[in-house]
C-alpha cells in the first residue's frame, strides 16, 4: 500500500478534509429537500450509521430556502448540491458548509464568479464536481467523455477559481464505470494539491455499486489517492455508509471496526457456518474497536487463522474451540459456541476502547 498523497486541508463544517485528516465518508439524502422533516430524519439516520458529511439536492428555490431550517436541526456538515441555477447556490451559501457545483452545467464565468464570491464571504469550500456525462461542450467535443476530458475540465475550473483568489477547493472526477474513474483520478493527482472526493457516479444497485466502488475506490485508496468518499447506491441510505466503511477498512486506510475472517463453504465444514457468521456479523456491527476475529468451519485452516485473530472459533464435529490470541480458552458444544464467542469479542472490544 502506497503512502497517502499529501493534499491541501480544507474545513467542511468542522470536518477536516485532506492533509493528514482521516478519510471521511459522505452520503446524500433522497427526500425532497424542502420536506424538512423527512430530510432531517434521513440525515439523522445517516449520522447514526457513521456518515461524516451529508449532501442534499437543491433543484429549486423551495429547496434552497429550506436549507437554513435543516441546518439548524442537524449536527453534521451539510453540502448543497447545485446544478444549472447559480442563484440557488447563492441562497444555499448563506447556511450550508460547502457548495458542490458542476461547472459544466452551472453557466457562464460570471455566474461561477458570483458563487465564488458568496463562498468566500462565508469562508466555505467548493467542490468542483466533474462528471463524465456532463462535461462542458468544448471538452466533450475535443476529448469525448474520456478521463482526459474530465481532467482538462477540472484543471480549467480549478484555474478559474484560483484566478478569483479562491483555493478552498476539493475535486471529484466521477464516471459511471470503474476504469474511467480510476484513470481520471490518477491522471489529475500529480497535477494539483487539492483534496479529492472519490466516487463512481450512477453506480447502480447494492450489488453492482459495491463491486464498481470496491474496484475503483479500493484501487485509488491503495495508491494513496483520496481524502473523502461516497459509495453511490440505489437503495437504503445506511448501505452506502456500510460499504464505504468496509472499503476503507479493507484497503488499510482505517482500522476501525471488526474484521471477520471466515472460510469459504466446502465439503469439510462440520457446522452451520453460514448461520453462525451471519449472526456474528450482525451482532458485532456496532463495535468500533479494531479487532480481527476468525470463524472457521473445520480443522484445516482453523488453528492457523486463530493465531492471527483476537478471538476465534474453530469448529469441529458437534463441538468447537474458542481461541483468544492463539490460546485455547474453552471447548464447547456447537450450540454454545457463538454466544461465548460474542462475549469474548465484547470483552476484547472493551479493552481496545479503553486502551485507545
Amino acid at each position: 500500500m502506497q503512502k497517502r498523497f499529501k493534499t491541501k486541508q480544507i474545513n467542511v463544517g468542522g470536518v477536516l478534509v485532506g492533509g493528514d485528516a482521516p478519510i471521511s465518508v459522505q452520503s446524500m439524502t433522497f427526500s425532497k429537500t424542502h420536506d424538512v422533516k423527512s430530510t432531517v430524519a434521513q440525515i439523522q439516520r445517516l449520522q447514526k450509521a457513521g456518515c461524516d458529511i451529508v449532501r442534499a439536492a437543491v433543484p429549486d428555490y423551495e429547496d434552497a430556502n429550506a436549507l437554513k431550517k435543516i441546518k439548524s436541526q442537524i449536527s453534521i456538515p451539510l453540502v448543497a448540491d447545485i446544478h444549472f441555477n447559480y442563484r440557488l447556490a447563492l441562497i444555499a451559501a448563506e447556511s450550508v458548509d460547502c457548495i458542490r457545483i458542476n461547472p459544466g452545467n452551472i453557466g457562464s464565468k460570471e455566474r461561477v464568479r458570483e458563487v465564488v464570491k458568496a463562498c468566500m464571504n462565508r469562508k466555505i469550500p467548493i467542490r468542483i464536481g466533474v462528471n463524465g456525462g456532463s462535461l462542458e461542450k468544448e471538452f466533450e467535443q475535443k476529448y469525448g467523455a474520456t478521463p482526459k476530458g474530465m481532467v482538462e475540465s477540472a484543471l480549467y475550473n480549478i484555474k478559474y477559481l484560483e484566478d478569483l483568489g479562491f483555493s478552498d477547493i476539493k475535486v471529484s472526477l466521477k464516471a459511471s464505470d470503474a476504469a474511467r474513474t480510476v484513470e481520471a483520478y490518477r491522471m489529475l493527482r500529480p497535477l494539483v494539491e487539492y483534496p479529492f472526493h472519490l466516487g463512481v457516479t450512477e453506480a447502480g444497485t447494492l450489488f453492482h455499486s459495491t463491486i464498481k466502488s470496491s474496484i475503483a475506490l479500493g484501487s485509488l485508496l491503495l495508491e494513496g489517492i483520496g481524502d473523502t468518499m461516497r459509495v453511490s447506491i440505489t437503495g437504503e441510505l445506511e448501505e452506502e455508509i456500510r460499504v464505504a466503511k468496509a472499503i476503507l477498512k479493507d484497503s488499510g486506510r482505517t482500522n476501525e471496526g471488526v474484521n471477520i475472517v471466515s472460510c469459504p463453504t466446502c465439503g469439510r465444514i462440520q457446522a452451520d457456518l453460514v448461520t453462525a457468521v451471519k449472526e456474528i456479523e450482525e451482532k458485532t456491527a456496532h463495535i468500533k474497536a479494531p479487532l480481527n476475529i476468525s470463524v472457521m468451519g473445520c480443522v484445516v485452516n482453523a488453528i492457523g487463522e486463530a493465531k492471527e485473530a483476537d478471538v476465534a472459533i474453530a469448529y469441529g464435529k458437534g463441538s468447537g474451540l474458542i481461541i483468544k490470541k492463539g490460546e485455547i480458552i474453552a471447548k464447547l458444544e456447537e450450540r454454545e459456541l457463538v454466544e461465548r464467542f460474542l462475549e469474548e469479542v465484547e470483552i476484547e472490544a472493551a479493552k481496545e476502547s479503553y486502551n485507545g
